[in-house]
């Protein structure tokens, strides 16, 4: 369909009345609109319909993301900054290791993989979180944080030149004469 069309349409679904739309939602979806929907919630689901309908909906990854938020989990950072074509290079006992980012995950060594762990496991033969691995987190760090400053270690005042160090059972008493007890 003509996207000007599409826009026209969504445009009207706005201009109805709420008696208007409980009908056109039962027209579109058959059924009677839930009792709670407000005027403008009904409006966009129609109007969400209209264009999902017309457009396509949305990709399979993006509704599995959205349903993983739906159960409250967190969305994986690292997919999320890391695009398709992405070329992360380690250096590990003096052999160089090439990974690039695909849109299934990353491959290495002609293989793909659902995690940079799994890469780095394969590397080292040892438990790694793949990301730090690869550089892509800092030790300490959470993911979208940045990195903890590291403390700078204390300074201290160079030595007087010409003096000799006093022990503390030499020192000299202060001019107020020896503490009480």
């Amino acid at each position: 369909m003509d996207p000007a069309a599409i826009e026209a349409e969504v445009d009207h679904i706005r201009s109805l009345g709420i008696d208007a739309l409980r009908k056109r939602w039962r027209l579109m979806f058959g059924a009677t609109p839930p009792a709670g929907l407000t005027k403008g919630i009904m409006a966009r689901m129609i109007a969400y319909r209209i264009q999902d309908d017309a457009f396509g909906g949305l990709d399979r990854d993006l509704v599995k993301l959205l349903d993983r938020l739906a159960r409250g989990e967190k969305p994986n950072e690292l997919n999320r900054r890391l695009k398709p074509g992405t070329v992360l290079v380690r250096e590990y006992k003096g052999e160089r290791h090439t990974v690039t980012v695909v849109s299934g995950g990353f491959a290495w060594e002609g293989a793909t993989y659902s995690s940079l762990s799994v890469i780095a496991r394969a590397i080292t033969g040892t438990a790694w979180n793949g990301p730090r691995f690869f550089g892509l987190r800092t030790p300490g760090a959470l993911d979208g944080e940045e990195p903890p400053k590291t403390a700078e270690p204390p300074r201290t005042k160079p030595g007087r030149r010409g003096r000799s160090s006093v022990r503390a059972s030499q020192r000299p008493q202060s001019r107020r004469g020896p503490k009480n007890g």
